[in-house]
């Protein structure tokens, strides 16, 4: 499939921004353009690569109350099992430090779309990562 080039006039309007706006980030270096003679020119990854996502801060709670899939609000609590409980573990953990750096998971299920959702447990993580590294022995 051909990738549709976008004008400056266009960019404008799939960002729905000014051109003047276009015009500027252009100048600054904040996006992508290709010149076809005298044409400027974009790529819809051009233009979606300048936008710029800015997390809300939520409590974990807020999180909780709504998918994240289909924004469905009924989430049933639960736990994700396999042959025992899953367990998140640290990358720099060390395998027989398993019980000591493994995290509970929580799990809820949307009762809308089916999804599952994970929670790890924040309070021990953020010890473990305050805590220096074992020494190799």
């Amino acid at each position: 499939m051909k990738e549709k080039w976008y004008s400056i006039r266009e960019a404008a309007a799939y960002l729905e921004i000014g051109e003047p706006t276009i015009y500027r980030w252009m100048r600054d270096g904040k996006i992508t353009f290709r010149k076809v003679g005298d044409s400027t020119r974009f790529l819809r990854e051009d233009l979606d690569a300048v936008v710029e996502v800015h997390r809300a801060e939520h409590s974990g709670e807020e999180v909780k109350k709504h998918c994240p899939y289909c924004n469905g609000e009924e989430l049933v609590p639960g736990r994700l099992r396999s042959t025992g409980l899953l367990y998140f573990q640290l990358k720099m953990s060390k395998f027989w430090t398993l019980s000591e750096n493994a995290l509970k998971t929580d799990a809820l299920m949307c009762a809308r779309c089916g999804a599952m959702i994970l929670f790890g447990d924040l309070t021990k993580l953020k010890k473990l990562k305050e805590a220096p590294p074992e020494e190799e022995k």
